[in-house]
């Protein structure tokens, strides 16, 4: 099929660079020239595992093409995917900005050749796909098209397996025509039986909302926890495998570190509060979650500074890890960008190192920070080393030159990446989260 992907984003080029190796024929579509000339030279402006060597192939085989040129790209497809940002609102009232959704819309309105399916994959609030009908039926009556909605489920770091193997595809539609299109796209799912649910549009809608919502809650959970078995001298470990290994709940996200963070979960979570202030609800369990989010992110300040024994004035601290999961160079809503400026402010020296995450961190945090070539770099010197970030290069560090490399011996493990007695053994003093 022919397939149009207005935005390059994150979720617009992984999703179209996937429908091109599904076999479709896909145009990315981005008003940016910059970004569209390195996209044609094969220069991937994001780092997902993967994703370059998917672009390279399907380019190559003439399925994926990018350019700024809307009209051709719209007027000779069957589908179009609105897959621009939608951030937090500028107000800070946690409502999601739709701005560059109705601009979209309405460059593609104009566009509109035959039948066309318009896809919502942002993640947008209850009701946008209805705004988007309006706007194109204002701009263009004429046009034959339905609205649908195909909310995306892709974990940065691991974006290209959950596309091609993902446990579910949600549509959203209101008609038999515009189902048959969706079902025809992610036909070479059928294969591995992916189930396909199909919902209505504004189900589709809030379902992406409440998924992210529970997981976030989940997280938040287990770091409460986590803080209690700090308090009484429990293991969260232990307790997690206990827990986790009941299947009404499931082990998935029972890690206990510095908070979640990225593009998703602090968003979605505060935008589904306003949805439902909107309709007159509340959702207090979601409420609670984003408030312990927040704290929980203090508290590792404060675990920080207790294992330097009160006070972080004047030490050297490293720091390994700065995007908010392993496996991505997105720093949006970082742990890091809380606890950091917050050491650095109480006098603290800091030397961080990470894999991917650096040229954004460096736009980002304040300036002041040294940024090594690596983990032992960052510990040249340190009183103490924070692991922030449980990226694969820092799980089998040498803690022998680790150690040596420092002046102090404080090893603050946020993401329990290392067995305590191990470190230990090694002249550390461990500090974990939620491990006595």
């Amino acid at each position: 099929m022919r397939i149009t992907m207005i935005g390059t984003g994150y979720v617009g080029l992984v999703t179209g660079t996937c429908f091109a190796e599904f076999g479709h024929h896909v145009t990315c579509v981005d008003k940016d020239q910059e970004k569209i000339d390195k996209l044609l030279a094969g220069q991937i402006p994001i780092y997902e595992p993967g994703l370059d060597h998917l672009v390279e192939k399907n380019c190559k085989e003439g399925r994926l093409n990018f350019t700024t040129e809307i009209t051709q790209a719209v007027g000779g497809a069957e589908a179009v995917f609105l897959a621009v940002g939608t951030p937090s609102s500028r107000r800070g009232d946690g409502y999601a900005d739709l701005t560059y959704i109705y601009e979209a819309t309405r460059e593609i309105a104009k566009e509109l050749q035959g039948y066309t399916v318009i896809v919502d994959k942002s993640t947008v609030p209850v009701g946008t796909a209805d705004q988007v009908a309006r706007i194109i039926k204002e701009v263009n009556p004429d046009a034959d098209f339905d609205v649908a909605s195909n909310p995306e489920f892709l974990r940065e770091g691991a974006a290209i397996n959950d596309f091609m193997r993902p446990d579910r595809v949600v549509i959203g539609v209101e008609s038999v025509r515009a189902e048959e299109v969706l079902r025809e796209i992610y036909k070479p799912l059928f294969l591995r039986e992916t189930p396909i649910v199909r919902t209505d549009i504004k189900t589709a809608e809030l379902t992406k909302y409440a998924a992210n919502a529970f997981l976030a809650t989940k997280i938040s959970f287990i770091n409460e926890i986590a803080l209690l078995c700090d308090s009484i001298g429990a293991n969260v470990i232990d307790l997690a495998k206990g827990i986790g290994m009941d299947g009404r709940i499931g082990s998935k996200f029972l890690h206990p570190g510095p908070g979640y963070g990225g593009s998703c979960f602090p968003k979605d979570t505060l935008a589904l509060m306003r949805i439902a202030q909107e309709h007159g609800q509340s959702l207090r369990v979601v409420e609670a979650t984003v408030e312990v989010n927040s704290a929980q992110k203090a508290m590792m300040v404060k675990k920080i500074r207790d294992a330097l024994k009160g006070s972080e004035a004047g030490k050297t601290i490293a720091v390994l890890g700065l995007t908010f999961k392993p496996e991505t160079d997105d720093m949006r809503d970082s742990p890091a960008i809380t606890i950091l400026p917050a050491l650095m402010e109480k006098g603290a020296t800091v030397r961080a190192h990470d894999p991917q995450g650096i040229h954004e961190a460096k736009r980002i945090l304040p300036g002041g920070l040294y940024y090594a070539k690596d983990a032992y770099d960052a510990c040249q010197d340190a009183d103490c080393v924070v692991l922030m970030t449980e990226w694969n290069q820092y799980r089998a560090l040498d803690l022998d030159k680790i150690r040596s490399n420092m002046r102090g011996n404080v090893f603050v493990d946020l993401r329990n990446v290392y067995d305590p007695e191990q470190v230990t053994k090694k002249g550390f003093t461990y500090t974990g989260v939620g491990r006595s």
